[in-house]
């Protein structure tokens, strides 16, 4: 406690470091990640290759990816960043793939038969149907980040991984905790809220398929 007393305001600059580096990388995952996914379930000859390339991406360990990116985007970070997307794609691209195809037949059927376009029933029937599994592929996005934004200090990126190697490298438990509780923190506060969101949608989407029904 007199460690965080005395440096709170350089943990809580880590803190938004760490923040801003996760809110960044999953802007972009969450787009690009829809994006494919929407590709994917539209056009199936792409669905194998695209959700081969993010899979293959997924399995290259976190520790590898960074490395990497040293050679082709250097240090800091930009290559912090984009280290952080591709990792983040999969769980997102396949949500978004899986929510899409798994709509019915049926609902499909009955957007047709009110006169929607392919463009309407992508954007009002199927994406918001598919919203309830897109959200849990985003909430595990979301834990992966903040894991790996901690790693993201090794190539000069900051945040609060700089608290954590910095206690290791020194044999710090204090400096080890101020680094590891607020992530810990961040992680399950999002958890917890994104599960909150998902039962939510759930909800809604059980009234949505009912109006379509009718």
């Amino acid at each position: 406690m007199e460690y965080f007393i005395t440096n709170l305001d350089r943990i809580a600059a880590a803190t938004l470091r760490h923040l801003e580096i996760c809110a960044i990388s999953l802007a972009f995952a969450i787009v690009i990640g829809i994006v494919l996914g929407i590709i994917a379930a539209k056009l199936r000859s792409l669905a194998f290759v695209i959700l081969g390339s993010v899979s293959l991406i997924y399995t290259i360990p976190t520790l590898a990816m960074f490395g990497l990116m040293i050679p082709i985007l250097g240090l800091g970070t930009v290559p912090a960043i984009t280290a952080i997307v591709l990792y983040s794609l999969l769980p997102v691209v396949q949500n978004t793939y899986s929510g899409i195809v798994n709509v019915t037949e049926e609902t499909l059927d009955a957007a047709r038969g009110i006169g929607m376009s392919p463009a309407q029933m992508l954007f009002r029937v199927e994406l918001p149907l598919a919203t309830v599994v897109l959200s849990a592929g985003i909430r595990t996005a979301v834990v992966n980040a903040v894991g790996m934004s901690t790693l993201a200090s090794l190539i000069g990126a900051g945040g609060l991984g700089d608290l954590v190697f910095r206690g290791i490298s020194t044999v710090s438990l204090s400096v080890v905790m101020a680094g590891s509780i607020p992530i810990v923190t961040i992680a399950v506060l999002a958890d917890i809220s994104l599960r909150a969101l998902e039962k939510r949608l759930e909800r809604r989407l059980g009234q949505s398929r009912t109006q379509l029904a009718t």
